[in-house]
């Protein structure tokens, strides 16, 4: 139980690691985008398959986030990431930064629905 508390703890500083690097001029375009669609899809409430699916629903969670955060931090250099992981023992995230992700996912999934929508009232 311990090793998985452990773990947890990891991927949410790897998370907030990310988060540090991809406002690093440093760090290339590509993994910049691709950190935003990691970390959206992250703490993002809705899910690519919903959760009340038994076993599929979480297995996304269990899969596609770590793995996506993997590849995210393949793509920084090593010295950029040991900083910002260096960082995340001492620095934390501010309320100001986690209302402004929350109000972009808000956006992003308001702006799918609303494409859906007009696709499906079209015809």
């Amino acid at each position: 139980m311990n090793s998985l508390k452990e773990k947890t703890k990891k991927l949410k500083k790897d998370i907030f690691a990310l988060y540090l690097a991809y406002k690093d001029p440093r760090v290339l375009w590509y993994a910049k985008a691709f950190i935003a669609l990691v970390i959206g899809y992250a703490i993002s409430p809705i899910d690519l398959i919903p959760d009340f699916i038994p076993v599929l629903g979480y297995l996304d969670d269990l899969i596609l986030i770590p793995l996506g955060i993997s590849l995210a931090i393949k793509m920084i250099p090593k010295n950029i990431l040991d900083e910002y992981k260096e960082k995340t023992s001492t620095e934390k995230i501010n309320i100001r930064t986690k209302w402004l992700i929350a109000l972009i996912i808000i956006f992003i999934w308001s702006f799918v629905i609303y494409l859906i929508l007009k696709l499906l009232l079209r015809k």
